[in-house]
């Protein structure tokens, strides 16, 4: 992954969320309660989805592949981060800066994909009902999903191909408790601007690209349904809220970050925490809650075990 004849940095210190002590005392358990509480509900959701007869529909398939990139994605930074909140030195390798990057986007590009494809099989459901089983057919479904994990990982190695060319040669502090694009590419020794506007591009531009989709398919979802039933209406829009919901959880912070250019800023730090650590833990949940199907087959399930 090195390229010899320009990167003599060897490992890249962390100078992490704060330098407060107590204040990272205080996230550190945060984090952890939350982390302990939430990640094994995104598992639960997984278990019931997959062992539920009845939850065999598109948007159970995808809720389920949700909950699983979601709880792979918080595996990413989490872990380390609450590792280094209990140590002196945060040190990671070039080669693990490298591999957390890649996975970061490939997990994070994927999971955006997988919110369009979600959009995709809402506005058939309900804005082409009669179409809907002869559209997203299993076979349909599992090409879908194959689709969105080849461009997560074509996002990715875009990412991480451009950041290999770059020389390290000098500082190695990154001022951030993980890897990622905007402090990596500043530590470089060499004119960045060309690789800055390439990966906004790449991260800024998509991000912007499939919020802004994401919105309008919804937009006109509803005001497909706006003359339907009281009962169709209210379902449509339930389920549209939900998924709104989500994808300014999802969006909000990765435009914030990935669509100006990699300078500082105070909230950057906090913002990347709720990114990759609260909000995608927080996603599978939001949408378990709202939905009535999922709910009543996870109280099956217990009164089974309980039985």
């Amino acid at each position: 992954m090195e390229n010899d004849n320009s990167t003599v940095v060897k490992e890249f210190i962390l100078l992490g969320l704060t330098q407060s002590r107590d204040i990272q005392l205080l996230v550190f358990v945060l984090v952890l309660i939350f982390y302990l509480i939430i990640l094994p509900g995104n598992f639960l959701i997984i278990f019931t989805i997959r062992s539920d007869p009845g939850l065999t529909a598109p948007l159970y398939f995808f809720l389920g592949n949700l909950a699983f990139l979601d709880a792979s994605y918080s595996f990413i930074v989490a872990p380390r981060m609450l590792v280094d909140f209990l140590s002196e030195k945060k040190v990671i390798s070039y080669r693990g800066c490298i591999t957390q990057l890649f996975f970061l986007h490939f997990l994070g590009g994927g999971e955006g994909l997988l919110l369009v494809v979600m959009a995709f099989d809402r506005y058939i459901a309900i804005c082409r009902p009669l179409h809907y089983s002869t559209v997203m057919n299993p076979r349909a479904c599992y090409a879908l999903l194959l689709a969105l994990w080849l461009g997560g990982f074509v996002h990715s190695i875009i990412q991480v191909a451009l950041i290999l060319h770059l020389p390290f040669c000098g500082p190695n502090q990154l001022d951030n408790f993980f890897c990622d694009v905007p402090q990596v590419i500043k530590l470089a020794c060499t004119d960045t601007f060309v690789v800055e506007l390439l990966m906004v591009f790449n991260s800024g531009l998509m991000t912007l690209l499939c919020f802004l989709g994401l919105l309008a398919s919804y937009a006109v979802i509803l005001c497909r349904v706006h003359g339907s039933s009281s009962e169709g209406k209210s379902k449509a829009v339930s389920t549209c809220t939900t998924h709104i919901i989500v994808i300014f959880l999802m969006f909000g912070p990765g435009i914030f970050i990935y669509t100006r250019p990699f300078r500082a800023f105070p909230a950057d730090k906090v913002v990347s925490l709720f990114h990759t650590v609260i909000f995608p833990l927080l996603n599978p949940v939001i949408y378990t809650l709202r939905n009535q199907e999922v709910k009543a087959s996870m109280r099956r399930l217990f009164n089974q075990h309980l039985a």
